[in-house]
């Protein structure tokens, strides 16, 4: 697994980044988006989703916990995770996360909540703030990601 940053100037350039991610994601992916409480999280997804076709904001699922999106409103299936609200690794079992990879592209946020139960082949974003309020994404790049990730 290889490991990458960048600074991301502002809000703009998350959503382009998060578009960018979207012109090769695939069925089966997960991207596992780390970071505190207002780091860019659900915005990067928003990005990713928009590119895909969703033509309405997304919301956050921080309440929902899971938000499917299918086609035709996204050009392929997503399911769009927040895990925030759960306490521990048990309860995320019980949302069968893994079924969705068959058909799905899979968004995680707070993805620690999972324990340790991370999939292998996950693309992982951690996102910080920068003492100027820039984002600083730390990517760890498995070798699923390896060649889409260098052209971005």
């Amino acid at each position: 697994m290889a490991e990458t940053s960048m600074i991301i100037a502002d809000e703009a350039v998350m959503l382009d980044l998060g578009r960018r991610i979207a012109a090769d994601v695939r069925i089966g992916d997960v991207i596992a988006l780390e970071g505190g409480l207002g780091a860019g999280k659900t915005t990067l997804a928003r990005g990713i989703l928009e590119a895909l076709g969703l033509e309405s904001e997304a919301p956050s699922p921080s309440f929902a916990i899971v938000q499917p999106y299918d086609v035709p409103e996204v050009r392929l299936p997503v399911a769009h995770v927040d895990l925030y609200r759960l306490d521990d690794a048990a309860e995320a079992e019980e949302l069968a996360l893994g079924d969705y990879l068959m058909d799905s592209l899979l968004i995680v946020e707070w993805p620690d909540r999972l324990g340790g139960a991370l999939w292998s082949h996950s693309l992982r974003l951690h996102i910080t703030i920068e003492p100027d309020g820039a984002r600083r994404l730390t990517a760890d790049v498995s070798d699923a990601w390896t060649d889409r990730w260098s052209h971005l």
